[in-house]
């Protein structure tokens, strides 16, 4: 006659038959992690700040670690730095350069001892500054023994430079790289043209940009329809598989090294 095992007999036996499938799947080959993607990076200069105090705070309402470059020769200047200090932002003086105008403006004809007393000047009127991007420009960063003299300067103040590259015969990086002085170039301007489609089609540019080459800088202007796009674009940075990292954090990121678009091989042209 056969026998079958009784209830309590088979419990012993199917927790043995478990503990072997579980020792069996230990041994099989544990499956490879799914490779992540590299990550990208952004960081955000806005310009032009100084001039309208309710409109630049509403810069400083922007989330995450917007930078805020202050012109000297605006009413609010000093107000506005401060303010920017309070708020936790790094401040940066936007340094007016030829064909920019005013008591302040760098043009190609004047002596290193008026650059000297202007570049000092407009530190006096921006306090809290971190380091210094052009105002304009094109005329004055193609001169190579000024953008020298300040690179140095620079270096002397423990500042650090952001090339506004707003021409193609710019030298200022170029200058800052040789003497190891911490700077960055911007790659994408976000509004060039003031509506709101043609700024969200340059934040995707600079997104695609920073996923390309590992990171990207931006620059925008405290325009009614620029803020717009980033109240409600910004916040989606994540979801894109973007950090968006402050300017000190990109000049560390990128160890002064030039990105494609500004030289080859890591040197600025």
């Amino acid at each position: 006659m056969l026998h079958f095992p009784s209830t309590h007999s088979r419990q012993p036996l199917s927790r043995l038959l478990g503990g072997l499938l579980l020792a069996l799947l230990c041994c099989l080959p544990a499956q490879a992690a799914a490779p992540q993607a590299p990550k990208a990076y952004l960081s955000l200069i806005i310009d032009d700040l100084g001039q309208n105090l309710p409109r630049d705070r509403r810069v400083l309402g922007l989330p995450g670690p917007v930078t805020t470059a202050i012109m000297p020769d605006t009413p609010h200047a000093a107000e506005f730095a401060r303010q920017a200090h309070r708020a936790g932002k790094i401040v940066i003086l936007h340094m007016p350069m030829d064909p920019a105008t005013g008591p302040f403006a760098w043009h190609p004809e004047l002596p290193q001892e008026e650059l000297q007393k202007r570049l000092e000047a407009a530190f006096q009127a921006v306090p809290y500054t971190s380091g210094i991007n052009n105002h304009m420009g094109s005329r004055m960063t193609s001169q190579r023994p000024a953008m020298a003299w300040l690179m140095g300067e620079l270096q002397r103040r423990n500042k650090f430079f952001v090339d506004s590259r707003t021409s193609a015969q710019t030298v200022a990086a170029a200058e800052a790289q040789k003497i190891g002085l911490a700077s960055v170039s911007r790659d994408v301007f976000l509004d060039d043209e003031r509506t709101e489609p043609a700024i969200a089609q340059q934040l995707q540019t600079a997104i695609k940009l920073a996923h390309k080459q590992g990171s990207a800088v931006m620059i925008g202007h405290p325009y009614p329809q620029t803020l717009a796009v980033l109240e409600r674009e910004l916040p989606k940075l994540k979801a894109q598989g973007i950090e968006w990292i402050d300017i000190k954090s990109m000049i560390s990121l990128r160890s002064n090294q030039a990105m494609s678009g500004h030289g080859k091989d890591g040197v600025y042209r």
